[in-house]
């Protein structure tokens, strides 16, 4: 483990946790690679002393962040009418968690995506005075017109774009699906925003598409979550808010390097979230990769790392991959490495050493597959194929209860009745609600930490 720090970003660590004995002939060498950030010379989420209303008025600091909240105002807003109304008093919560000096703004979103303030294609800088007025403004919303969201996320775009600043986020709330443009044109904005902010995306309600929501916080390296009851949007915004606040270093990439023959099957976040990075892979120099990361505050994420070698004999070891955390240098220039581990390839005769499985990679390989076969089952379910969503679902159970994922183990009792866990003895509920299998569906991605 390497470690490396400057006083104005976190500290970051990376540990590497492998089995690195293959046989003879073995060529597929799998990884953990966990990662910390801790500290840092930023404020962390902590206000700013005598922020006032332009950037200016903090001598020596600019704020090192900015947000926009995309509200769907949509017409389905008003059915009922409390769930316009209790995203209002949300939107205001999460304003009111904004750190003084921050800059802000609010879009409003339907068919076509409006600024609701401040205005003027500008943001905000967070005080006491500019909070009031956007919480005024956000009294002034109503429910009314369509939902493509694409539009909200450019206009988000287009408004975070003009703040100097590393931590750029969005927080996206829609209650329908995305029913007034084409679904090339969302994934069409998802490609342009990727890399520029993160964002994080709840459905409220139960009339929404999960696949949507999911797919938006995937491609700008934010959460997904459902927010079954309207009644709880403002303590779920003022979470959302106060995490974004914690973040104090942005862009941060996973860079993989190997050697000559050595090829990487897969790169994936495996916690706290199952994310596949693979295909998002941007090249880095000679045999060298970068994988986004999105932003970090004080936290831990592990990846799961497959890598292929080329065959060897009895007694030979290589490098196999060398992992580092990037952080890239204003203007183009070297980037920074913050952190970085080594993962090993060593070819031995001793049948225990070869076979045996690392622990953290054994427990991670079964959170990957809970997350897939949940997908599949509840697929397979809505398809009618009722058979093998009792499969699917039932190998889930057995996996959830095998890592001690007790969370999903919860989630899934509510849409099959497990008979035996142990053995993934499962039968489909005849009944199941709407929000029961949307919030297994949308949180089916969590993961447990292993126990080290």
């Amino acid at each position: 483990m390497a470690n490396f720090s400057k006083s104005n970003v976190p500290r970051f660590s990376v540990d590497v946790y492998q089995n690195e004995y293959l046989p003879e002939g073995g060529r597929e060498v799998n990884a953990i690679v966990t990662v910390t950030s801790t500290g840092g010379g930023t404020t962390g989420g902590v206000p700013l002393a005598g922020a006032s209303s332009t950037p200016s008025a903090l001598p020596g600091h600019s704020p090192n962040a900015a947000v926009v909240i995309m509200v769907d105002c949509s017409g389905s807003m008003d059915y009922p009418p409390t769930k316009m109304r209790n995203a209002r008093d949300a939107t205001a919560a999460a304003v009111d968690t904004l750190r003084d000096g921050v800059a802000f703004a609010i879009v409003g979103g339907t068919h076509v995506a409006k600024e609701v303030f401040p205005g003027d294609g500008r943001l905000a800088i967070a005080d006491s005075r500019t909070r009031a007025q956007a919480k005024d403004a956000l009294r002034r919303l109503s429910a009314g017109g369509g939902t493509a969201i694409g539009t909200w996320l450019r206009l988000a775009d287009r408004l975070l774009a003009t703040a100097d600043v590393p931590i750029r986020h969005g927080i996206l709330l829609t209650d329908g699906r995305n029913e007034h443009e084409a679904p090339e044109d969302l994934k069409a904005a998802l490609d342009s925003c990727a890399g520029r902010f993160t964002c994080d995306a709840r459905g409220v309600g139960t009339d929404w598409e999960v696949k949507e929501v999911t797919a938006i916080a995937s491609a700008l390296l934010g959460t997904a979550d459902i927010v079954a009851d309207p009644a709880g949007l403002a303590a779920d915004f003022t979470s959302m808010m106060e995490n974004a606040m914690g973040k104090e270093i942005a862009d941060v990439a996973l860079r993989m390097w190997t050697p000559v023959g050595v090829e990487i099957a897969f790169v994936k976040q495996v916690a706290p979230t199952v994310e596949e990075l693979t295909g998002r892979r941007t090249e880095a120099g000679p045999r060298a990769g970068d994988y986004p990361t999105g932003s970090w505050g004080d936290e831990s994420r592990d990846y799961h790392l497959c890598v292929r070698v080329p065959e060897a004999g009895i007694g030979q070891e290589m490098l196999a991959a060398r992992v580092s955390l990037i952080l890239p240098a204003p203007g183009g220039g070297a980037p920074e490495v913050l952190s970085q581990g080594l993962v090993r390839a060593v070819w031995t005769d001793d049948m225990a050493a070869s076979t045996s499985i690392n622990p953290q990679v054994a427990h991670y390989t079964g959170q990957a597959e809970l997350a897939q076969v949940i997908q599949q089952g509840l697929d397979a379910r809505k398809s009618g194929d009722l058979g093998g969503a009792t499969a699917k679902l039932g190998r889930a159970v057995q996996l959830a209860a095998s890592s001690g994922n007790a969370d999903t183990a919860k989630l899934l009792s509510k849409v099959v009745d497990v008979v035996d866990a142990a053995t993934g003895t499962v039968r489909l509920k005849a009944k199941v609600a709407d929000a029961d299998e949307m919030t297994l569906e949308t949180r089916s991605t969590k993961t447990v930490r292993v126990k080290k």
